[in-house]
């Protein structure tokens, strides 16, 4: 079967509001940026894809502008091995020590791969979810998780933060404000509960003294007893910290992300293993296992049992084949997250749904950004799941005109790169990032 031909790639740089998130790297800024890229076919379809931005990203996409116009879509799979080979051209890349640390190769070839798939998709009238790994769909629902975070003042800041004006419920009024205490933190839940019917939540740490995360924690049990609650302080406590910190609520915990990391001599996969070890707990990843070499020594280690395989930074089908291998080792597959738009939620959901086996519930940032869309109609957490579309492609449609406002907000702003120590510098004069100490702890 003869397939349309790609005709047209058009790289979009975009903008969006963000709040004052704090987290180990410092505190987000009042704008995040991101990257859309958009393949259209002699079919007049487009296929989209959505991907962390900055100008190294600019550029790979646009180096590999020959390779992807003029194709037919029968051949995706040459297109992104092309790809692939053209970006490897500029060698191996690590990952730096902030969560946030861009690989510029895997975000190119993911953002060619969801939109080339979209297409597809739609040409042979197939979901995304339906076309990724061994057995494609696996479920119809993803159930997502709560992911909370302390909160800086922005009025501590001349930096432009979005207030709350008319907000239409509580969590739009407290997502605009301070919440640095448990109580704080316990009405976030609430109001993220009662918005979007989260049964999990997660608390991003690395901001306060570890026992007063866990008293953050505490509160949030007192709320919702039955919820699975994990705290993810990104590696800043040592092994003898984060045993601390831990032990007295192992009980009230499902797991903990990325308790501690690298410690003198231990690699981070050691000092999880020990973790694990002494206290019991299941634990999560996205630092220590953020490639196939790296899981595999993780796994062998017994230094996790739930990888954060975001699609963003192992491509889609890379995510996915995390999760098969997860499932035939006995582990559980998850997904971490960064701020994004609505077309990475649809990316993030078709492969939480191609992932056999059992998934705990994915990140996402959906929460902080929701009310700012890039399609006509977003997918919608209700009860803490996401229905997973039966139409063809990722079963988005681009909002041109919403396209074009961020377009030009990411064009009036001169921020390329995302960049969390401007922002707790109002806070703390002279802020630095530290692996190993908490934001606000100075």
């Amino acid at each position: 079967m003869s397939l349309p031909t790609i005709t047209r790639m058009t790289i979009v740089p975009v903008a969006g509001h963000d709040s004052f998130l704090l987290n180990l790297s410092g505190g987000h800024a009042p704008w995040f940026v991101r990257c859309v890229l958009i393949l259209e076919d002699n079919a007049g379809n487009k296929g989209v894809g959505e991907i962390p931005s900055s100008e190294g990203i600019l550029k790979g996409l646009e180096k590999c502008r020959s390779l992807v116009e003029g194709t037919r879509l029968n051949a995706w799979r040459g297109t992104l091995n092309n790809a692939k080979n053209l970006l490897a051209q500029g060698g191996p890349e690590e990952r730096g020590r902030q969560t946030f640390d861009l690989r510029v190769a895997v975000h190119v070839l993911t953002a060619i791969e969801s939109a080339l798939l979209d297409l597809y998709g739609q040409a042979v009238e197939m979901p995304v979810a339906d076309l990724l790994g061994r057995m494609g769909r696996q479920r119809d629902e993803v159930e997502a998780l709560g992911y909370l975070f302390l909160l800086g003042d922005p009025k501590k800041t001349d930096l432009p933060y979005l207030s709350a004006e008319n907000p239409r419920d509580d969590w739009e009024r407290l997502r605009c404000q301070e919440a640095l205490t448990p109580d704080a933190v316990a009405e976030l839940a609430r109001a993220a509960h009662e918005r979007y019917g989260f049964r999990d939540f997660k608390l991003k740490g690395g901001v306060l003294p570890g026992e007063q995360e866990a008293d953050c924690i505490r509160a949030m049990n007192q709320i919702f007893p039955e919820a699975r609650l994990t705290l993810d302080p990104n590696g800043a406590w040592s092994l003898e910290e984060a045993i601390r910190v831990l032990e007295p609520i192992r009980d009230i915990l499902s797991y903990a992300e990325d308790p501690c990391g690298q410690e003198g001599s231990w690699s981070g996969r050691e000092t999880m293993a020990e973790f694990k070890r002494r206290t019991g707990l299941r634990t999560a990843t996205n630092m220590i296992a953020t490639d196939f070499k790296q899981l595999q020594y993780a796994a062998q280690m017994n230094s996790v049992d739930i990888p954060l395989a975001d699609c963003h930074f192992w491509t889609m089908q890379g995510a996915v084949m995390v999760g098969e291998l997860c499932n035939e080792w006995g582990m559980t597959w998850g997904s971490h997250s960064n701020n994004h738009f609505d077309i990475s939620l649809a990316m993030m959901t078709h492969v939480a749904a191609a992932c056999p086996g059992e998934i705990t519930a994915i990140d996402t940032h959906w929460i902080w950004q929701d009310g700012q869309r890039l399609t006509e109609a977003p997918f919608e957490i209700r009860d803490g799941k996401l229905t997973v579309p039966k139409t063809p492609g990722l079963g988005v449609t681009l909002d041109q005109g919403k396209l074009d406002e961020a377009h030009a907000l990411y064009r009036s702003l001169d921020v390329r790169a995302r960049n969390d120590a401007t922002a707790m510098q109002y806070l703390i004069d002279g802020w630095a990032f530290d692996p190993k100490r908490p934001a606000l702890v100075r």
